[in-house]
């Protein structure tokens, strides 16, 4: 644990913090473990990476910056300075509140498929996904509609999304998180980060939409822009170029 966080770490050198996205707040087993770790390979020749996770049972009321507060206790408890952090989707929400509330923690920040409030599709398909979980039903089909625009690639989504839930019964953890992204907006205080920023984005995200992303890095000095065209939102780290693109700017000087 990580002053009471769970996380991962591979890699020697400087450490990255690694923020993404989990139903469960708890180290990913299976093939999300497996998936997770492949991501991160290319950052662990350079890095020590530490994918670092939420605690479970946090208040229903937590907001992003009471979320943010908690990493950076953890940072501050593990670290001797600033760290460079790499944050997708929803963890992107997370690092870029805690760039905000306590900017002296972050030095280069690169986010992927994230911006500085979700799009109207994403609260949608949020507001589904935490309705469904309290009804005692499986959330994740919820999600298929901002995976894809296709009416034929939703209706499989769905079933698979179903599938994928498994015997899983309590999704507290996992509403707790996304009500705080629900209310979450930055853009009044984007101009506050500090942090060197890169933001890498699909031009076909239904999450956050690129117009958002735009935003996002034109409050932010000096941020940083690149647009995978025709990406949707997981097609943006799961592309290619993700990476080297990723560390060409983690690993400037």
């Amino acid at each position: 644990m990580m002053n009471g966080l769970p996380y991962l770490s591979v890699g020697a050198g400087a450490p990255l913090v690694v923020l993404l996205y989990t139903p469960e707040a708890a180290n990913p087993t299976g093939l999300a473990r497996w998936s997770t770790m492949r991501m991160v390979r290319p950052f662990a020749e350079h890095f020590t990476v530490y994918v670092v996770n939420r605690p479970p049972g946090l208040p229903p009321t937590t907001t992003m910056s009471d979320l943010a507060a908690v990493y950076a206790q953890a940072i501050k408890a593990t670290f001797e300075g600033p760290v460079n952090i790499l944050a997708i989707s929803t963890g992107g929400s997370i690092a870029l509140q805690l760039a905000a509330d306590h900017p002296a923690l972050v030095d280069r920040l690169v986010l992927a498929g994230t911006a500085c409030t979700l799009g109207p599709d994403g609260k949608r398909a949020q507001r589904t996904y935490i309705e469904r979980a309290r009804q005692g039903r499986r959330p994740s089909p919820a999600l298929a509609e901002i995976v894809t625009e296709s009416a034929i690639g939703r209706r499989a989504l769905r079933w698979l999304l179903w599938l994928s839930d498994g015997g899983r019964k309590d999704y507290s953890d996992a509403v707790t998180v996304l009500n705080a992204e629900d209310g979450f907006d930055l853009r009044g205080r984007l101009h506050t980060i500090k942090a060197a920023t890169l933001l890498i984005q699909g031009g076909k995200d239904l999450v956050y939409p690129l117009d958002l992303a735009r935003s996002t890095v034109e409050g932010i000095p000096d941020a940083q822009l690149v647009v995978y065209p025709g990406r949707g939102h997981s097609g943006t780290f799961t592309d290619k170029r993700f990476s080297s693109d990723a560390l060409a700017f983690l690993l400037d000087a």
